[in-house]
């Protein structure tokens, strides 16, 4: 890098975070933390739990938030001031040392630009993701079982925790359905960006000709819903089932038809719970998932509508990734064109650049 490049780097830097604090609003956001600040200090504000938790909630939110644009912020306000100081004193030692950290400047820029992107209401909640194959048989089944693997790693590189709330094996490899839901900050804004046909080519292991084979498995992610929202389900609008849970959980499965399976008649979305012991608690379980999916459907509902189209149901025909292991290794997304070669590393998780790639494009002209 020269002198050009760097402060060319610093111009864009520059005018991106003064786009990103016209989003933020940072004094906005200080005002009301004080704001929250006066409430916590009010008489009566503790004796509600249910709404002190709420603005406990905002107010963590909110901190994490300016924190995350003053750091970058300064970053770049600092990285100016000093660059400038070294070209005047021609410290050709602190020039050298900027360059170097040039790029660890521009991934917090971006780190803050992704912040700013995932500030929808409900982007701060755990995310409920189900994975079901599509057809195919073993072929797809397995390759459901490889996007629940990497789901599952990506939280683990974040930290982040994973519950298992329904798990059926596949009759020879992979599985016929899986649902987790992944706890951590800012889950569900990450992982929106998955919903939808991921498409998988790769020379088959389960062909004895070593057959190219092409498979597909839908992803589908809601957020996990506070009790605050209502969301009204009577029981004339679903229908439940019970049966054997199967898969890992102690003595009590497949003795005792404890696992519940809810469908809501008009939309047709279908959910499952079976990790809990009895099936009271994975009715509940399983009630809360359902909620969550109608809330879902709700909010792409007047997404659709706002953007003048129809919404239409996930099917086959939209795919919104590639994940190519033969002829070639590439992974490619449909709403980013980002094409990345790193298919193992990704399989195992590494899909941030991908889920940000795709954020970023969905929402250019917002910054």
């Amino acid at each position: 890098m020269d002198n050009y490049e760097y402060k060319e780097l610093l111009k864009t830097l520059k005018i991106k975070m003064d786009n990103i604090r016209d989003v933020v609003q940072p004094d906005v956001l200080s005002l009301r933390l004080e704001e929250i600040s006066a409430l916590e200090s009010s008489q009566n504000f503790w004796d509600d739990a249910a709404h002190a938790a709420i603005i406990q909630k905002e107010k963590t939110q909110i901190q994490r938030k300016l924190n995350k644009f003053t750091l970058a912020d300064n970053r770049v306000d600092d990285a100016t001031e000093l660059y400038e100081m070294a070209k005047e004193e021609k410290d050709e030692e602190t020039i050298e040392l900027l360059f170097s950290e040039a790029d660890e400047l521009g991934i917090a820029t971006r780190n803050m630009e992704i912040e700013v992107l995932l500030s929808a209401p409900q982007d701060a909640n755990n995310a409920i993701i189900s994975i079901h194959p599509g057809a195919g048989g073993t072929e797809s089944q397995d390759w459901a079982e490889m996007l629940l693997r990497m789901y599952t790693r990506w939280a683990e590189r974040h930290d982040f925790s994973v519950e298992t709330l329904d798990y059926q094996n596949g009759e020879e490899a992979g599985i016929k359905d899986a649902t987790i839901i992944i706890k951590g900050e800012n889950a569900y804004g990450y992982l929106k960006v998955e919903n939808g046909i991921h498409r998988l080519v790769r020379i088959s292991p389960f062909d004895s000709n070593a057959k190219r084979h092409t498979s597909f498995s839908s992803v589908m992610v809601s957020p996990e819903i506070d009790d605050d929202i209502d969301i009204e389900i009577e029981d004339k609008d679903i229908r439940i089932d019970t049966y054997r849970a199967s898969g890992a959980g102690g003595q009590h499965v497949n003795k005792t038809e404890s696992a519940i399976r809810i469908t809501h008649i008009e939309t047709n979305v279908v959910v499952q719970c079976q990790n809990g012991r009895s099936q009271h608690k994975n009715k509940a379980t399983a009630m809360k998932m359902l909620r969550s999916r109608l809330y879902e459907l709700e909010l792409e509902r007047q997404q659709a509508e706002k953007d003048g189209v129809e919404k239409s149901e996930i099917g086959w025909g939209h795919q919104i990734r590639s994940y190519v292991m033969a002829p070639y290794q590439q992974v490619k997304d449909t709403r980013s064109n980002e094409a990345l070669s790193n298919v193992s590393g990704i399989l195992d998780g590494d899909i941030d650049k991908m889920i940000e790639g795709v954020l970023i494009a969905n929402s250019r002209g917002a910054l």
